[in-house]
C-alpha cells in the first residue's frame, strides 16, 4: 500500500471525484429507459426492438471490457477512465440528435465503449486507496452511484422527456460529463503504481492472466452471481417504468419519479447496509461477503415478484421498496470479493473479465428476452422470469463459500 493509501484527504477526494463520475455512468446508461415509451410512440417500434437499444449497449460494453482491463493492467488507469468519461458523455449528447432507430442505436453503443473503459479500472482503482479491512463499505460508497444515478436518469429522463421531448433528454445529462474528465485525468495513481507487467504473488510474470481467472473458483462463482442478478436487475431496470405505464396507466413523468425516488431510498440503504453488514461478517468469516448477499438474494426474490402481481399500486411500489433494498445488499460485498481473491496486478484484467461475464450472460440478453417475451404473453408475465434468476444468484453465493477462504489466502497485497 502506497503512502496515498496512508494519508486520509486524498483518498477520500479520490472517492469522491470518481464517485460522482460513477453518478453520471449511471445516470447516462439509464436515462434511456425512463424515455423507452417516449421512443417507441415516436419510433413505432415493437418491445424487441426497444429492448436491443439496451441489449446493444450491454453488448458493445461487455465485448469491449477485455481489452480495456489488459489496458488498465499495463498502462494509466487514471487515463483510461478520463477516455471513458468523455466518450460516452458526447455520445450521449449526441443520441440527443439521433434522427431514428439506427443512428440512436449507433450512439449507445459508443456509450457502452465508454463506460467499459471507467468500469474495468475505477473498482480497482479505489482499492487500492484504503486498507483491506475497509473496502467493502468503500465501495459500496462508490456503488451508491448505482441506486442514486439509476434514480436520477429515471428522474431527469422522465421530466426533461415528458417536458421538451426524448432527444432533449439525451442531450442534456450527456453534458456534465465533461467538467469531470481533467480532474480525472490528473489523478494521480494509487496502489500497484504506474505501467508495468502484471506478476502472480511470487513476482513471476503472468502469461495468460484469463486462463488464471477462470482457475479461479471463487472469482467464476461470485461472477456467476453477479451475471445472474445483473440478468434480473437489468432486466427490471429497463421495464419497471413501461411496467408503471402500461399495468397502472401512470404517465412517463409519474412513473418514473415514482421508480426513481423509490431506487434512491431503497438502493441507498440497502447499499449501505451490504457494505457494513458485509464488513462486520467478515471480520468473524471469510465468508462473510458472501452470506450478506446470498441472504439479501434469498429474501429479495420473492418480494420482487410481490412487486410484479400485486393488483394495485400501492402494494406495487410497497414490494418494489422492499425487493431493491434487500437485492442491493449484495453490492459492495461481491465486488469486493472480486477484489480481495485476485492479485492487485490483476484487477483491472478482473474486472474486466467479470464485466463481459456478468453482461454476457447478463443484461446484455435480458432486456431483449423480457422484450420478446413481452409481445407474446403480456409485460406482466414477462417479468416473472426476474426473480427465478435472483434464486440463481443466491445459489451461486452460497456456493462460492467453499473456495472463498482457500482463494483469499493466496491474494498479497
Amino acid at each position: 500500500m502506497t503512502d496515498l493509501a496512508n494519508n486520509h484527504t486524498y483518498p477520500r477526494y479520490a472517492l469522491a471525484l470518481l464517485l460522482a463520475v460513477n453518478l453520471l455512468n449511471y445516470i447516462d446508461r439509464q436515462v434511456l429507459y425512463a424515455v423507452f415509451p417516449l421512443i417507441k410512440a415516436d419510433l413505432l417500434l415493437s418491445d424487441t426492438a426497444l429492448g436491443f437499444l439496451g441489449s446493444a449497449f450491454m453488448l458493445c460494453y461487455m465485448v469491449s471490457a477485455p481489452f480495456f482491463g489488459w489496458l488498465g493492467d499495463r498502462g494509466s488507469r487514471t487515463r483510461l477512465a478520463a477516455f471513458g468519461l468523455v466518450t460516452w458523455s458526447l455520445a450521449t449528447s449526441l443520441a440527443g440528435f439521433a434522427p431514428g432507430y439506427r443512428t440512436l442505436l449507433a450512439a449507445r453503443t459508443v456509450v457502452g465503449v465508454g463506460e467499459a473503459s471507467f468500469g474495468t479500472v475505477s473498482p480497482g482503482l479505489i482499492a487500492d486507496y484504503f486498507p483491506k479491512e475497509r473496502r467493502g463499505r468503500i465501495l459500496a460508497y462508490f456503488y451508491l452511484a448505482i441506486p442514486v444515478g439509476s434514480a436520477l436518469g429515471y428522474l431527469l429522463g422522465g421530466v426533461i422527456g415528458q417536458g421538451l421531448g426524448w432527444h432533449a433528454a439525451f442531450l442534456i445529462v450527456g453534458a456534465p460529463g465533461l467538467l469531470l474528465a481533467l480532474p480525472v485525468y490528473f489523478l494521480r495513481e494509487s496502489g500497484r503504481g504506474r505501467a508495468h507487467i502484471p506478476t502472480t504473488g511470487s513476482g513471476q510474470p503472468v502469461d495468460n492472466a484469463f486462463a488464471l481467472l477462470l482457475r479461479n473458483r471463487s472469482f467464476v462463482t461470485t461472477t456467476l452471481a453477479m451475471a445472474a442478478m445483473t440478468f434480473a436487475l437489468g432486466g427490471l431496470a429497463q421495464w419497471v417504468p413501461s411496467f408503471f405505464n402500461r399495468v397502472h396507466g401512470l404517465d412517463v413523468a409519474r412513473g418514473n419519479t415514482l421508480f426513481g425516488a423509490i431506487t434512491v431510498a431503497a438502493g441507498i440503504g440497502g447499499t449501505l447496509a451490504g457494505g457494513w453488514l458485509g464488513d462486520r461478517f467478515q471480520l468473524k468469516s471469510s465468508k462473510g461477503y458472501l452470506l450478506v448477499s446470498g441472504w439479501g438474494f434469498v429474501i429479495g426474490a420473492p418480494v420482487a415478484a410481490l412487486a410484479i402481481i400485486a393488483p394495485s399500486l400501492p402494494a406495487s411500489l410497497a414490494a418494489i421498496f422492499l425487493a431493491e433494498f434487500f437485492l442491493f445488499f449484495n453490492t459492495g460485498p461481491l465486488n469486493t470479493v472480486i477484489v480481495n481473491v485476485t492479485m492487485p496486478s490483476l484487477r483491472a484484467t478482473a474486472f474486466a473479465v467479470n464485466i463481459f461475464f456478468i453482461h454476457a450472460l447478463g443484461d446484455a440478453v435480458s432486456p431483449t428476452i423480457l422484450g420478446f417475451c413481452s409481445d407474446m404473453w403480456g409485460i406482466r408475465a414477462a417479468l416473472l422470469i426476474a426473480p427465478v434468476a435472483v434464486v440463481a444468484a443466491a445459489f451461486f453465493c452460497f456456493y462460492s463459500t467453499r473456495f472463498i477462504e482457500a482463494d483469499m489466502g493466496r491474494v498479497v497485497e
